[in-house]
């Protein structure tokens, strides 16, 4: 009877042991869910936050001067122009949109925003605006330094390696 008891008790021991692993393992389920989750809303308010201002109309405006911008090369830009960082609109409008872009190409590149959310919201503006602005772009960094919106450059190649994917 006294071995009956005992094993009665390591049974009970052993089933209790049990539940309790279970229930640890369930509440680190349930946080790991509940990170993803939260990661998820991050990314959504982001792009949001993102999307809101690209509609705004000081955004619309510059978007329609840069891409609009005739030019034949860095050089002919220049001359039209004027030296870079001159007081004039074409400047603003074309620091304005880059750094919008260069701000996006940042958070992707941190893993802040995933690709397929920023393409589908941003693709043909991205491939429109980096495909205009490259000779500009490239151009700049002889005089400014080579990272001049590197980060642009690095989300327009990621939408590129994504379209190619599909």
């Amino acid at each position: 009877m006294k071995v009956s008891i005992v094993v009665d008790i390591l049974l009970l021991q052993t089933v209790s042991i049990a539940i309790a692993s279970a229930g640890v393992f369930g509440a680190a389920i349930y946080y790991i869910l509940q990170l993803r989750h939260q990661s998820k809303m991050r990314q959504t308010d982001l792009i949001l936050k993102l999307y809101s201002e690209w509609k705004t109309k000081e955004i619309a405006e510059a978007y329609l001067k840069v891409t609009n911008l005739e030019f034949k090369d860095y050089d002919d830009f220049i001359k039209k122009n004027g030296p870079w960082y001159s007081e004039r609109d074409v400047y603003t409008a074309f620091r304005v949109v880059c750094l919008l872009f260069e701000e996006i190409g940042v958070l992707l590149h941190r893993k802040l925003l995933d690709i397929d959310t920023v393409a589908d919201l941003f693709t043909v503006s991205t491939k429109r605006t980096w495909e205009k602005v490259e000779p500009l772009v490239k151009g700049s960094r002889k005089h400014l330094g080579p990272h001049q919106f590197e980060y642009f450059e690095y989300l327009y190649n990621e939408m590129k390696k994504r379209e190619q994917k599909l």
